[in-house]
């Protein structure tokens, strides 16, 4: 039996409406993850997040490896205790770590060796390590470890990351054996179309559960990015679920929902809400500056977030402006609210059928967001 069902394909767009099946719980799609990559999405508690509407969340192999440890995740009783989050989790398998973290890294073939960025402690993960440690943290959904290479990445490096991606999610395969776990396979490439189908069709021949796109918003620009999504999610597997990693921008998410997508996560919300950006209907605002400093008004009158119910922009700003703690976090939880209303509204807009007017009139809106400069 399937653990994604597809409701609804959009009569206009590529875009779909889905259900994911885990353990922790059944999971509308399109769906934007919110990013705890230590075990806690920063600042805020899980009851926040599920009454932002978040459903499902993200953490990552290797920072569980460095800390607290495998074993103390494990004696604990597993990622979901540890995060006292009760709904679905989907673990990274650390191969961005490789991408990021790449002065810390040796590479071969074999496997990719973390000297921890916390105390210089060696670690070792290969694609079996790597499979075996997200099987024992106990999340819902797992990744294939894959090399994400940078842009620009030279052609003959970016072919030996595409067939060393596929070597190992052939490995992670055959280390996999939690039947009540899904195993997604990353097709990587670049912006390299021919590679993206090379890489697509490899893995669609090993089979995976749900299949993700890696090695994006990296740098490539948005035009570049929504080709390659694109060229690449029209090649997956309709009856599975498709994942874009690391993505990003309202824009960004919308246009990728037009094009197939079914999954994303990123570190936006909460990452500019620590800096003072909130994202709202009509454009960007950052909480610091003094035209709020009197204004009594909520961040957005209509959101229903506790940040908009209870406090006023010249609250927030003042927050900010002493460094109370409470400044961030009111205003993460505004930008969670926010990605969560506008995925709400994709999935309603998908049911109705007039999702692709929508979808043209929010790009457009959406276009003012400057996320990379808070």
């Amino acid at each position: 039996m399937s653990l994604f069902k597809l409701i609804k394909e959009d009569s206009q767009t590529s875009a779909r409406l889905g259900v994911l099946s885990t353990a922790h719980g059944d999971v509308e799609t399109p769906v934007f993850m919110n990013v705890g990559t230590s075990g806690a999405v920063k600042g805020i508690l899980p009851e926040q997040l599920s009454q932002c509407g978040a459903k499902m969340v993200l953490a990552n192999t290797y920072h569980m490896m460095t800390r607290p440890g495998l074993e103390t995740v494990e004696k604990i009783g597993g990622l979901h205790k540890l995060m006292a989050w009760p709904g679905p989790i989907l673990t990274d398998s650390g191969g961005y770590q490789i991408f990021s973290l790449n002065s810390l890294t040796r590479l071969s073939d074999a496997g990719v060796e973390f000297a921890s960025h916390v105390d210089g402690q060696k670690f070792y993960l290969t694609p079996e390590l790597a499979t075996q440690i997200q099987m024992r943290l106990g999340a819902d959904c797992i990744m294939c470890l894959d090399e994400c290479t940078p842009f620009p990445c030279e052609k003959e490096k970016l072919d030996i990351a595409v067939q060393r991606t596929i070597a190992w999610a052939k490995q992670c395969r055959a280390a996999h054996n939690k039947k009540d776990q899904m195993l997604f396979g990353i097709a990587q490439g670049g912006i390299d179309l021919d590679l993206r189908s090379y890489c697509a069709a490899e893995l669609i021949k090993i089979g995976f559960d749900g299949y993700a796109l890696g090695g994006l918003s990296v740098g490539e620009g948005h035009a570049n990015m929504l080709k390659t999504v694109e060229h690449t999610t029209a090649l997956l597997p309709a009856d599975k679920p498709r994942y874009l990693m690391g993505v990003g921008t309202p824009a960004d998410i919308i246009a990728s929902v037009r094009a197939g997508i079914d999954m994303f996560d990123c570190v936006m919300p909460t990452r500019n809400g620590r800096n003072a950006y909130a994202f709202t209907e009509s454009g960007p605002l950052r909480m610091r500056n003094n035209v709020h400093i009197n204004d009594t008004a909520p961040i957005q009158a209509d959101c229903d977030c506790y940040c908009c119910r209870t406090y006023t922009r010249s609250a927030v700003r003042h927050f900010f402006n002493i460094n109370e703690m409470l400044g961030p976090i009111l205003v993460s939880i505004h930008n969670i609210r926010f990605y969560q209303r506008m995925m709400a509204d994709i999935r309603q807009r998908l049911a109705a059928g007039d999702f692709a007017d929508w979808a043209a009139d929010k790009l457009d809106n959406y276009a003012v967001f400057n996320v990379n400069n808070p």
